[in-house]
């Protein structure tokens, strides 16, 4: 079991046709030496080459919220815009076990 308060992110990303290695690239910069976050991992869809999705699991809804206000990821939008055709889904999660 993961420690009592830790929080979730799952969401599936699009990037623009032939853009989704350039982008999960920049995503995985963007996330580097954050501190709070607990995993990382990117799943890349096998139907369809252009999708992927992310599981994000933080130590708290705050570390995470702070880590927007990093500099590496303060301008994501500008950043990811060129290349992310669409976030089609999203949701917070309550982690129960971890590895």
């Amino acid at each position: 079991m993961l420690e009592k308060g830790t929080w979730g992110l799952l969401g599936r990303m699009t990037a623009k046709p032939g853009k989704r290695d350039e982008l999960i690239a920049a995503l995985k910069e963007s996330s580097r030496d954050v501190p709070g976050k607990l995993l990382y991992l990117i799943q890349l869809e096998s139907v369809d080459p252009d999708a992927f999705w992310i599981n994000e699991i933080w130590e708290s809804k705050a570390a995470y919220d702070a880590c927007l206000a990093m500099p590496q990821t303060g301008d994501w939008g500008a950043k990811l815009a060129p290349l992310l055709a669409g976030i089609e889904h999203r949701t917070e999660t309550v982690p129960l076990v971890g590895d």
